[in-house]
């Protein structure tokens, strides 16, 4: 019938990966967008919209963008999410201001708001085919005969019951940003506006005593791409030149050029997390203590990525082998390695194997110290020793052997840590004797 109609097979999961694209990009608007399937964007621009020149030059805006990408856009604004799609779908280009949204949903077609097909044909026989059809009748026959799916649409569109919009990313604590009338399209430019985001940034964080722990910059791309860089701090920091070595470091470790196309119109800068961060005292040369570590651990995140950089940290174990760990750097840990008393020697090896290395070991009593033992093929005679200690077993994990360890120091001065596994008579017939650890 129409020679001329070209018809191509639906590709449901790329219009659903294209959708969150679009999505990304609708956020510059506001950093609360969520996708509205199968074809919509809900955007939540309350607080926004000052930035565009109010709520008609960001609907015009928005539309005239999409537009420009290749996509017919329909929009509309109003006080709830649900009236805000029906508008755009049956009366496109309308703005509703907060309480006015039954006034312009009564003459809208019931379709308009989505309610379930079953639902809707029955209304549809019944001759009831617009929103002031069912608000004008009772409610009760409505919904036992239809359903409380009804029901529920017209509230959550009438503004009676409260309805999120479920944004795909989460909105950050603090967000600052540029928009260019002309795009930028040196690299240089980008550097230069991160270093004035990181300075309004921090003065924020400062103002409410706070740092950043994890932080974003997305640079928006006047043909529609987003592009995103992550980066977290090995401690909450509000020092605009850390921030903006940390990005610059990202990049380098990357060997990554920024792809700059038609130009960003749109550069953020946003801190995801943040944590206190209260004012510390600092050297003769302007550093606070333990700052220099942080420097290394977050240029060394930034050129290798943050997931291979990790630090010492202990776990709540009172087995040797469990009771450390390697933690991500920042991460709040519980508890901690208590250090011994001043001047008494160390009770845990400087060097602490991962897995224990059985050892060949002669005692002149069944519960006593080694007298000798057979390491790696090399026979070790005990002159002095300190011990045992005791350690028991996690018995609440399962079944375990009582550990007793001993402090041995060899003919050659050589120092280890042996422990005897099992109990004689009580646990095992005969106990097995381990190395664990090397002191200095």
């Amino acid at each position: 019938m129409y020679p001329g109609l070209v018809v191509a097979d639906a590709d449901v999961d790329a219009d659903k990966a294209l959708l969150v694209r679009l999505n990304d990009w609708a956020r510059r608007y506001t950093p609360l967008a969520a996708t509205d399937p199968p074809d919509g964007l809900v955007l939540d621009i309350a607080g926004s919209t000052h930035l565009f020149g109010g709520e008609r030059a960001l609907l015009d805006d928005a539309v005239s963008r999409l537009g420009a990408l290749g996509f017919t856009a329909r929009a509309a604004i109003a006080g709830t999410p649900e009236a805000a799609a029906a508008l755009a779908r049956a009366r496109p280009d309308t703005i509703v201001l907060p309480g006015e949204e039954e006034h312009a949903l009564r003459p809208l077609p019931l379709r308009a708001l989505r309610i379930d097909p079953q639902a809707l044909s029955g209304l549809e026989r019944l001759g009831l085919k617009r929103v002031e059809d069912v608000l004008l009748r009772p409610r009760a026959p409505f919904a036992a005969r239809f359903g409380e799916d009804l029901i529920e649409r017209l509230d959550a569109a009438l503004g009676r019951v409260r309805s999120s919009i479920g944004a795909r990313i989460e909105a950050p604590s603090y967000v600052v940003e540029r928009r260019f009338f002309e795009p930028i399209l040196n690299p240089e430019d980008v550097t230069r506006t991160l270093h004035k985001l990181a300075d309004e940034l921090c003065a924020m964080l400062l103002k409410y005593g706070e740092g950043a722990l994890a932080l974003e910059m997305s640079l928006f791309r006047v043909d529609g791409v987003v592009r995103r860089i992550h980066m977290r701090a090995a401690r909450p920091t509000r020092d605009p030149e850390r921030i903006a070595l940390l990005f610059r470091e990202k990049l380098a470790g990357e060997r990554d050029e920024l792809d700059v196309g038609y130009g960003f119109d749109v550069v953020r800068l946003i801190a995801i997390n943040v944590d206190r961060l209260d004012e510390t005292m600092t050297r003769l040369d302007g550093q606070a203590a333990g700052e220099d570590l942080a420097r290394l651990v977050d240029a060394l995140g930034a050129r290798l990525g943050s997931e291979r950089v990790r630090v010492p940290a202990p776990r709540d174990s009172h087995q040797p082998e469990e009771a450390g760990s390697l933690a991500a750097p920042g991460l709040r840990l519980v508890g901690g390695w208590l250090p011994p008393p001043t001047g008494a020697p160390a009770d845990r090896p400087i060097r602490l194997f991962e897995r224990p290395e059985p050892i060949e070991a002669i005692a002149s009593v069944p519960d006593g110290p080694p007298l000798r033992f057979r390491w790696r093929r090399l026979l070790h005679e005990t002159i002095a020793y300190e011990g045992p200690e005791r350690i028991a077993a996690s018995w609440w994990e399962g079944e375990g052997h009582t550990r007793d360890y001993f402090r041995t120091e060899d003919r050659v001065g050589r120092r280890f840590w042996l422990f005897r596994q099992g109990l004689f008579g009580r646990e095992v017939a005969v106990p097995r004797w381990y190395v664990h650890g090397l002191f200095a």
